[in-house]
């Protein structure tokens, strides 16, 4: 498993004292520091990367991105994907989870649930290119939701931001591939980005379609039980 470099976590953290919206209630009933950063990281050589827009209670709860209602949706169709039959509990969706990498655009749980404004993404945003730069080697990003989509166009020219924009517009968006290139201090490295629709209940036109066009993109990605990790021949740059 990817573990944060004590940089990193230092890093986010003095990142989250400079701004407000974090949800300390849910936290401090949690018992849980809320200048900790809920990342799943996961496999630093697992080839699927599920990136989504920020913790909410049960992540917090937990200390794990994607664990609540929508997270259980994702991990539960994996794990009928990969093995063939229901999921039978929560730590089998602890389990699954382990296969895969896992981020959000702001690692923090947002008062309300609402989406984080544009200066909180902005200024988290070089510390999570870090973390998928740094921290896995994969390039298959499973995108959960427009918010998390758009996270990408972040410090982009205006060209490659009315490319995203062009993308999300189309009928196929949802079985499309979008690439992008994400760069921090020197480093940079090609993506692809496979949009989903965020799986939350409350997102009613497309949550009973979700398990349906996850599905789809794991057969598209050949997701399979020996066919998880990157090429071992790859290295961190």
């Amino acid at each position: 498993m990817t573990h944060f470099a004590d940089d990193q976590r230092a890093a986010f953290r003095a990142c989250a004292r400079a701004f407000t919206g974090i949800d300390e209630p849910a936290y401090l009933k949690c018992e849980r520091d809320p200048l900790e950063p809920v990342i799943g990281l996961g496999d630093p050589d697992a080839r699927i990367c599920f990136f989504g827009r920020d913790p909410g209670a049960d992540e917090v709860r937990h200390a794990m991105p994607f664990i609540g209602a929508g997270g259980q949706k994702v991990r539960g169709t994996l794990y009928r994907y990969l093995y063939g039959r229901a999921m039978p509990g929560f730590d089998a969706s602890v389990n699954v989870g382990n296969l895969f990498f896992w981020a959000n655009t702001v690692p923090y749980k947002p008062i309300g649930n609402k989406a984080w404004s544009m200066k909180v993404k902005r200024s988290c945003h070089p510390l999570m290119v870090d973390v998928l730069l740094k921290n896995w080697r994969g390039s298959d990003i499973i995108v959960l939701g427009r918010e998390a989509f758009f996270w990408f166009g972040i410090g982009k020219s205006r060209k490659e931001r009315a490319a995203l924009e062009e993308f999300w517009q189309r009928d196929d968006r949802y079985s499309a591939m979008m690439p992008v290139e994400l760069s921090s201090h020197g480093l940079s490295r090609a993506f692809r980005l496979y949009p989903l629709p965020h799986p939350s209940p409350l997102n009613a036109t497309w949550y009973k379609q979700f398990p349906d066009l996850l599905t789809q993109r794991l057969k598209q990605l050949n997701v399979r039980q020996d066919n998880l990790l990157v090429p071992s021949s790859r290295s961190f740059p």
